[in-house]
């Protein structure tokens, strides 16, 4: 009777150890996932990009005027419907760049860079929503990964708006760059001629991994592989996977490098592991003083001077 208590003692206790771990990892992945997301919030975007990059809202409000900047909508193969922004360069060109944001951030939140690659370099340029942001669908992002097929139908998208002929530039930040990373191990169509990418993780699960010790005080054991496995289960894909690292190694297009030397949200230790697992051509710009995702805003003339020379290249 005894050995049977404790028998069933131990078990309970087995069990409602499992029962906290799987809780506290589906706690992990929709803390994750499916934050409180700033990039649903489309008037406090705009406010916040004119704000910080004031040189935009005259450009955005020609724009308007003008009726030059675009909506357009497709659904993904698995029926989620996507929403992007675009905008025809002021004179013809076959030049075209695809712009991609960060994490809880939109399309919105990344057309400085649309007004460097428009304004600055006549480029058309296309913005998509990533899933569970912007105007487009989905239930939770998805760190890159699966967003990684949506931009290559958006690229697909660009090609028939601006003509068979464009020549085309991904350019990303953040989760944007590890998305614009996962992008390029794909193969490319011929008007795909270079990618630029700033400041993206090398995987899903080396940045999850370095937030749940940053942020929680945790290790990897058990709650990431627990996590891991509930994000296979939910979504389809898990963080080992979601790899930009391996995916550069299979990418013979040139890509350009850019990270912050303080940054410590995507750590600087990163673009080097990227850079040095990508064939030639690269380049690699190391910028002074910048933090997470903030190379351009600090460095607009210098940031917009080098991704014009590196472009330039590839693209005529």
């Amino acid at each position: 009777m005894k050995r049977k208590k404790m028998i069933i003692g131990t078990s309970s206790i087995f069990v409602l150890l499992i029962i906290v771990l799987l809780g506290g990892s589906q706690y992990m992945l929709n803390y994750s996932l499916r934050p409180e997301n700033r990039g649903k919030n489309l008037e406090s975007s705009w406010q916040y990009m004119f704000k910080t990059y004031p040189y935009l809202k005259p450009w955005i409000d020609s724009l308007k005027q003008n009726q030059a900047l675009k909506d357009t909508f497709i659904y993904s193969p698995d029926h989620v419907k996507l929403h992007a922004y675009y905008v025809a360069s002021s004179r013809p060109t076959a030049k075209t760049a695809v712009i991609v944001h960060g994490y809880t951030d939109n399309a919105i939140r990344m057309m400085m860079i649309g007004y460097l690659y428009n304004k600055k370099l006549d480029f058309n340029i296309l913005l998509p929503d990533l899933r569970d942001t912007g105007l487009s669908g989905g239930n939770a992002i998805q760190m890159g990964w699966l967003d990684r097929k949506d931009v290559t139908q958006w690229m697909e998208v660009a090609n028939r708006i601006y003509g068979d002929s464009t020549s085309m530039v991904v350019h990303g930040i953040s989760m944007g760059a590890a998305t614009t990373m996962m992008v390029s191990g794909e193969p490319q169509p011929d008007y795909v001629k270079c990618f630029v990418e700033d400041c993206g993780y090398t995987s899903v699960w080396d940045q999850f991994s370095k937030e749940l010790k940053a942020q929680f005080g945790l290790p990897q054991f058990p709650l990431m592989y627990t996590a891991d496995w509930l994000c296979q289960l939910e979504y389809g894909w898990g963080f080992k996977e979601a790899s930009a690292l391996k995916q550069v190694a299979r990418c013979h297009l040139p890509m350009f490098f850019i990270h912050g030397d303080k940054d410590d949200y995507v750590p600087t230790w990163m673009v080097y592991k990227l850079y040095e697992a990508k064939p030639q051509p690269k380049a690699l710009w190391i910028v002074p003083e910048a933090d997470h995702a903030h190379s351009y805003l600090f460095n607009t003339e210098e940031y917009t001077q080098k991704v014009k020379a590196f472009v330039d290249k590839y693209i005529q």
